[in-house]
């Protein structure tokens, strides 16, 4: 199946489900986001419990939250290239960006992401430059 049909597909699916509210009529999705386990930035701890699975075409939320315990950035240039980002909120900030690579944050505070999955595969969010797998979130995604 081509990248198109799988975005029509997708889009389609979306368009069949559910009915809306207004913030996410206004945003073009009519499903309530799947709201998935936190992505934490602390030092010296995983970012996530375990790897998210995640299906192809489905919207989805996540909050990243950091401590505030060292300035660490999250970067998956792999993961954002497969998602629609439909919005980053910061302090109650919506930006609905056309690309992002990375978030860092210089302190405590917490993004909140809504994406839709549209290629399924394997892809990561992790802290630049760490060898650990711990600190990185793996994100599975099914067809």
């Amino acid at each position: 199946m081509s990248l198109k049909s799988m975005i029509t597909a997708a889009l389609f699916g979306l368009a069949m489900l559910g009915t809306s509210t207004t913030a996410q009529a206004q945003s073009g999705l009519l499903v309530k986001a799947i709201e998935l386990p936190p992505i934490t930035l602390s030092a010296g701890k995983p970012l996530a419990e375990k790897p998210y699975e995640l299906e192809s075409g489905k919207h989805y939320k996540i909050k990243i939250q950091a401590d505030g315990s060292q300035e660490l950035a999250i970067e998956g240039p792999e993961f954002f290239r497969n998602v629609w980002v439909n919005e980053i909120v910061i302090n109650d900030i919506e930006v609905r960006p056309l690309g992002v690579d990375s978030l860092e944050f210089d302190d405590e505070g917490e993004a909140t992401l809504t994406f839709v999955t549209i290629r399924p595969g394997r892809f990561e969010l992790r802290i630049p430059h760490a060898r650990g797998d711990s600190q990185r979130a793996k994100f599975i995604v099914k067809g």
